[in-house]
């Protein structure tokens, strides 16, 4: 397979604290590829050494084949960055933001003005590219900034936690547009999110990342199949006898505490409600509330981390 982006142990310490430790990513050409965590996991520094912004304590990574420590004006050519923080200037139109980027990346004078209107099409700016960014929308300024990082033809686009701070429609809006432009612009996006509904609806494959680590990555799919169980989710009067006396069934396979959320793994669950339920009356224990799902995401970072990345990171 053909690997746009690779690491090979790269670590980045600050004193006596780590912030990625040994990370090894091979991220495929041309694929949507996403670092799932929390804050303070270490996605945002895994970004920055691999836009060549922090150099790695030790060591390295590739981008399009450069090394981002050797190769760096290369590497540098070759992405697009749309970051955390905004970094617009409101008495600047759309399109003049887009002109300023597309000269500091020396897109040719012949060149510029058609790639400028093909991003705006792309991004949907068309109608307010003349107007000044103070106008614009949290959903439109995002759109804009992802279009400035992509008006000199990168071959990798970084998109740290893109959709942070919208609202659920405006999101769900930009992630269409990352979806588009993967398609049509020929480009691989790597994104950092803790978003969990972000990450499954947009990444062919993930890297699950806590506390500087990489504990686990595969597709979306393939990881919550590797669960290969139902999700009962219990709430009751008496969490600690429930957990106490529960624990002695064999059929549980494994179980989470998450707040006041008993999470149980098991084969089979439509079979188990009425058991636990049952179970839980002979041991006098009131059940406040029994949901049955599939695993998701979340299901898969507990059970990797004993802990779910609650709202806001």
């Amino acid at each position: 397979m053909d690997y746009i982006i690779e690491t090979h142990d790269i670590s980045k310490k600050y004193g006596d604290f780590t912030a990625v430790d040994s990370i090894n990513l091979k991220v495929p050409r041309n694929s949507v590829y996403g670092v799932l965590g929390p804050n303070g996991a270490g996605k945002t520094t895994l970004i920055s050494m691999l836009c060549t912004i922090l150099h790695p304590t030790s060591g390295n990574a590739t981008v399009n084949g450069y090394d981002v420590m050797k190769d760096s004006k290369e590497v540098r050519k070759s992405i697009g960055v749309v970051f955390q923080s905004r970094a617009l200037d409101d008495i600047l139109t759309g399109r003049e933001h887009l002109e300023m980027h597309a000269a500091l990346y020396g897109v040719p004078n012949s060149l510029r003005k058609q790639r400028i209107e093909e991003v705006l099409d792309l991004i949907a700016l068309g109608e307010k590219a003349d107007e000044f960014t103070k106008t614009y929308s949290g959903g439109m300024k995002r759109r804009l900034e992802i279009g400035r990082g992509l008006v000199h033809h990168p071959k990798v686009l970084f998109l740290d936690e893109p959709t942070l701070g919208l609202d659920p429609q405006t999101r769900e809006s930009i992630w269409e547009y990352i979806q588009k432009l993967n398609q049509q612009e020929d480009i691989t996006v790597l994104m950092s999110t803790h978003y969990m509904d972000e990450a499954d609806k947009l990444c062919d494959e993930i890297a699950i990342i806590n506390k500087g680590h990489i504990i686990k990555s595969d597709s979306p799919k393939n990881l919550k199949h590797e669960l290969k169980a139902d999700i009962i989710t219990m709430k009751v009067d008496d969490q600690e006898k429930f957990l106490t006396e529960v624990k002695k069934l064999d059929f549980i396979k494994n179980i989470m505490v998450v707040d006041s959320d008993i999470k149980m793994m098991v084969e089979g669950g439509e079979n188990l409600v009425a058991t636990l339920v049952n179970f839980a009356n002979k041991n006098n224990i009131m059940v406040k509330s029994i949901e049955l799902d599939h695993p998701n995401l979340e299901d898969v970072f507990i059970n990797y981390t004993g802990k779910r990345i609650v709202e806001g990171g």
